[in-house]
């Protein structure tokens, strides 16, 4: 298990109203050591003042996965999706071959978001895709169609246990409160990836909110 506290994310956010930290290699940050776990390629931690946004811009072999956790992100896209995300949601942008999106704060709160980018497998669609799911349950699995990985939203009382997949690249991302993990405690903007988890538990010290990754596959290129 290797922990990365949020203090050690790459900083980002060049655009007025925006301010963004990576916990992977990114944009002008690279890190031969850090550019991936499983197929988890990109795990960025936004915030927009109200009126920031990304302007329009493209992806394409990407599956990306966004979890506001306040206020409410604006999105549009190529597919024809026009929606507000809200905490709760689960938003997911399948690029593939290629799709072109905007983001932005319409609100008059500030915004804090975290967006995650998973590689599909190499025998997915390349039709672009749109889904959000509202108000997922704590617990609910979500399941990327086109990649062998399972996003699990959990939010554990104080004191309780979860059980942490038993899976080959475990990344658990804390949002809200501090939970324990081996030993180790963690608060919000940390995460710890594990390998080839086995009969792991967090535990909740206080009310948490946490973002788990099962991943049973890296990605293919070529």
């Amino acid at each position: 298990m290797w922990i990365q506290r949020s203090g050690a994310r790459y900083p980002g956010g060049e655009d007025a109203g925006i301010e963004t930290r990576h916990a992977f290699s990114f944009s002008g940050h690279y890190d031969p050591d850090n550019v991936r776990f499983g197929s988890l390629v990109a795990c960025n931690e936004e915030r927009l003042a109200p009126g920031a946004g990304f302007a329009e811009h493209p992806h394409r072999d990407l599956e990306i996965v966004t979890w506001v956790v306040e206020g409410e992100l604006t999105h549009q896209d190529s597919t024809g999706a026009r929606t507000v995300v809200r905490p709760g949601d689960v938003q997911r942008l399948s690029a593939g071959g290629g799709v072109r999106h905007t983001e932005r704060n319409a609100g008059a709160e500030p915004l804090t978001f975290v967006q995650m980018w998973l590689v599909p497998g190499p025998d997915a669609t390349t039709d672009p895709g749109y889904e959000v799911v509202r108000g997922i349950a704590d617990g609910t699995p979500y399941a990327l169609e086109r990649t062998e990985a399972v996003l699990h939203i959990r939010r554990p009382a104080a004191g309780e246990r979860i059980a942490l997949p038993a899976a080959p690249w475990v990344y658990a991302h804390v949002v809200r409160g501090a939970v324990r993990i081996g030993g180790e405690t963690l608060t919000p903007g940390d995460a710890a990836r594990i390998s080839g988890a086995r009969g792991l538990q967090a535990r909740a010290e206080g009310p948490a909110e946490l973002l788990v990754w099962e991943m049973r596959a890296e990605p293919v290129y070529g």
